[in-house]
């Protein structure tokens, strides 16, 4: 096979593995072709590599391996005034870097830099002072986001969430000469709303194609944060997070910094205690909107909301409460026909099931509570729903006889159905669950067509959770062998989430 043809089929199937850091990661040692590829994507965002800071048992040699990588990168003046400071952490072989790794990043992570340093720092000065530290570690961050901005030649996203850590914001890059060459294409920021004025002013002059923002907001909102919304040209996603300041908040979110994307912007988000949502009928255009309310007052806005025609909604969430069921059926109403994803984490009466079986035919992915006696109502929705793929399970499962629910799902569900997302504890424990599903197997193995089943377990962060599942691994190697189940994974509650 000619190399190039070659190079083009591993980078095609490189790109595919790029959320898989792993797998990615072991690519690189196979020979010098695959690690010219692989190392690419994998630095271009080597921020989300799973090393789990906050859960034991802690990865610590990925984020020493990744800082480590960074120092050998850096010009001589920085790795001496590093040095001249006590600043030790050096790659034990002493050699050059094979490729200049921070060129390759599309994504910079201030938060992770923050974080990674922090524990690498800890780790390994426990018995300096704290306030030498607090100081190393603003040295380092300041010396690798210097050599950031010079080496990467168009940054695509930024996340700058100030943390815990305060002293990062210190660190003016955006000031920097090399900035603006390396921001100007920026399409992704993820910040937080307290971050210096300086830098909201500094990025609104550089970035104006930002497409996808997500603000956290803290204590406080700083000036220019307005003024770098309003400045964009074509922002077409916003995820707000906030649980304070409601009154200065629901301002921005009113205020003609946002409105002037009214007919522009295609996914909304919103995290929240409390907000009015009657707003939301002004972005027309709307594909996904999702929501995530502490407090149930905020669906008596709904009452607005309910009549809103959203031609082009694809996607609607409830990520929390949502306390007037009878609303949100008259929103279906309107319009569940083009709705292909429909998610509501929270339990509800069966009236709200028996309106996705009538007014939303059209689901690809559901999210859904079962209560008891819902047996025919789950029937209902399996033979409504024909283009069906993928149900995931909430608790109310425990209500439901969990053995005909499992039945019902492999005699009913559509033919394009291909994937099961159930959590664990509905059964119990994943021992009742693997019994019953034995069966659920057996029986999916009748359909006609039959079609391989992707199977996703929901578990929690106990001690023995992994143990747990490695117990009972040998049923799900079973039915993987006998052509029944295509992949199987288990996810943690808040995998998915931000931050």
């Amino acid at each position: 096979m000619p190399r190039q043809l070659l190079t083009d089929c591993l980078n095609e199937i490189f790109e595919y593995l790029e959320d898989d850091k792993i797998t990615l990661h072991s690519c690189l040692l196979v020979n010098r072709l695959y690690c010219e590829i692989a190392v690419r994507i994998l630095w271009r965002n080597v921020w989300n590599f799973q090393y789990r800071i906050h859960y034991e048992p802690y990865r610590t040699h990925v984020p020493l391996a990744i800082i480590r990588t960074l120092i050998t990168c850096l010009p001589n003046e920085s790795k001496d005034l590093l040095y001249k400071n006590g600043i030790f952490i050096v790659n034990p072989t002493h050699k050059p870097p094979l490729f200049n790794y921070a060129s390759f990043c599309k994504v910079l992570s201030i938060h992770g830099i923050d974080q990674m340093i922090q524990h690498i720092l800890e780790k390994q000065q426990q018995s300096i002072a704290l306030r030498s530290l607090s100081y190393n570690k603003y040295l380092l961050s300041q010396e690798i986001l210097k050599m950031f901005m010079k080496q990467i030649s168009s940054l695509k996203s930024l996340d700058y969430y100030s943390g815990y850590s305060k002293k990062v914001q210190n660190i003016m890059f955006t000031h920097l000469p090399e900035a603006k060459n390396c921001l100007v294409d920026l399409i992704e920021l993820n910040c937080s709303s307290d971050i210096y004025s300086e830098f909201f002013y500094q990025i609104s002059q550089t970035c104006h194609n930002i497409q996808s923002l997500t603000i956290k907001f803290e204590n406080f909102i700083s000036d220019g944060l307005t003024d770098l919304i309003s400045l964009q040209n074509n922002l077409k996603s916003v995820t707000l997070r906030y649980y304070d300041n409601k009154d200065e908040i629901t301002e921005i979110m009113i205020s003609s910094s946002l409105t002037k994307f009214s007919l522009t912007l295609t996914k909304l988000k919103i995290e929240a205690y409390y907000v009015p949502l009657s707003f939301i009928s002004i972005f027309i255009n709307l594909q996904e909107l999702i929501l995530s309310l502490e407090c149930e007052d905020s669906f008596n806005d709904f009452d607005q909301l309910q009549y809103a025609i959203f031609s082009q909604m694809r996607v609607l969430k409830f990520l929390f409460v949502i306390s007037r069921i009878d609303m949100l059926i008259k929103f279906l109403e309107t319009n569940g026909k083009n709705l292909i994803e429909f998610c509501v984490d929270y339990d509800h009466d069966y009236s709200l099931n028996l309106a996705i079986a009538k007014f939303c035919p059209n689901l690809k992915t559901l999210s859904i509570t079962f209560m008891k006696n819902e047996l025919e109502t789950l029937k209902l929705i399996l033979n409504s729903c024909q283009y069906l793929e993928n149900i995931k399970v909430q608790n109310g499962i425990e209500d439901l006889d969990s053995k005909e629910f499992l039945d019902t799902l492999a005699k009913y569900s559509p033919k394009k159905f291909y994937e099961l997302e159930i959590d664990y504890c509905s059964f119990g424990t994943l021992g009742i669950l693997c019994e019953k599903l034995e069966e659920f197997f057996i029986n999916w193995k009748k359909r006609i067509p039959q079609k391989l089943i992707s199977l996703i377990i929901v578990t929690d962060y106990r001690e023995n959770i992994d143990l747990e599942v490695n117990e009972n691994m040998e049923l799900i190697k079973k039915y993987m062998k006998l052509g029944v189940i295509k992949k199987f994974r288990t996810r943690k509650y808040d995998e998915e989430e931000y931050y």
